[in-house]
């Protein structure tokens, strides 16, 4: 499981390759003096942020240790093993982002408010948190079938088909497959992962609920606005103004809760932050 973990780590770059998402993204931590990336993966934006000339701190934060391990190729960022919920960052930010439909992996309304709180307390005064889920109105996950699939040429030359397949849709969580075959390896590689989709009223409510306000909500990357039909709910939010702080039980709570896939769990659901749902919540499946 660990080489299938590394394999499928240095092959997200080639799946996910730099789109209009990035550049959205890239722009406000260009703005930003003090940045954090929450489920940074294998740090492509703040790599980025940092070879166009940022000169604040960067602070990519990921629980899988084989994204980071793609990520560390690149100096000057401080990239963090482990999850927001037990990081201990206290007022440190003017920005935290949580890019490449991260968000999805939190699956329950319990796990969203750990979130949200760890990452209010992590924020400077007048700071902002930006982060996407897919509108569930447009139904991506329809489009998430072989026929849909990738081909890409991998670091070593190999190459390496990548297709996705809907296993259950029930109550906003979609379970899926996303599977990595190549006529180099002796066998596929298959990871399974669940995410959910929320409505922006949802994602809202949770806002309020933990002491948050929305400044910018848009529908696609070019800052449209929100549809019942947009495939993007864009959201940039800041502590709302005289809301005390929730400090940090429920983060403590829930925030240290990682997927683990095993006999037990092998699905590996996401229990704060599923290690094996990063790959699959990113840019690759289909729109």
């Amino acid at each position: 499981m660990t080489e299938d973990r590394a394999k499928t780590a240095a092959l997200y770059d080639a799946i996910n390759t730099w789109g209009d998402s990035d550049d959205f993204h890239l722009d406000l931590v260009r703005s930003a003096d003090a940045v954090l990336d929450v489920g940074c993966g294998t740090g492509v934006l703040l790599h980025a942020a940092r070879a166009s000339g940022h000169t604040g701190r960067l602070v990519g934060l990921d629980p899988d240790p084989h994204a980071l391990a793609v990520a560390r190729r690149h100096e000057g960022v401080e990239w963090v093993e482990g999850v927001l919920g037990t990081a201990g960052y206290e007022a440190e930010f003017d920005l935290v982002v949580m890019t490449g439909h991260v968000f999805q992996v939190f699956l329950t309304d319990d796990d969203v408010r750990a979130q949200f709180t760890a990452v209010r307390r992590a924020l400077r005064p007048g700071g902002r948190y930006a982060f996407e889920t897919r509108n569930p109105g447009a139904r991506a996950w329809e489009r998430w079938t072989p026929e849909h699939g990738v081909d890409i040429t991998g670091e070593n030359g190999e190459r390496v088909r990548v297709e996705h397949r809907v296993e259950d849709v029930r109550d906003g969580l979609v379970r899926f497959s996303e599977t990595h075959s190549s006529p180099d390896w002796a066998e596929d590689v298959v990871e399974r992962a669940t995410l959910r989709f929320t409505t922006a009223e949802q994602v809202d409510a949770l806002l309020a609920e933990t002491g948050f306000e929305v400044v910018e909500r848009h529908g696609s990357w070019d800052r449209a606005p929100l549809t019942a039909t947009s495939r993007e709910i864009i959201t940039v939010a800041r502590p709302a103004r005289g809301v005390p702080d929730h400090g940090g039980a429920v983060a403590v709570a829930f925030g240290t809760r990682v997927g683990v896939r095993d006999s037990k769990n092998p699905r590996g659901d996401a229990l704060g932050f599923p290690t094996s749902s990063w790959p699959a919540s990113g840019r690759a499946l289909p729109r």
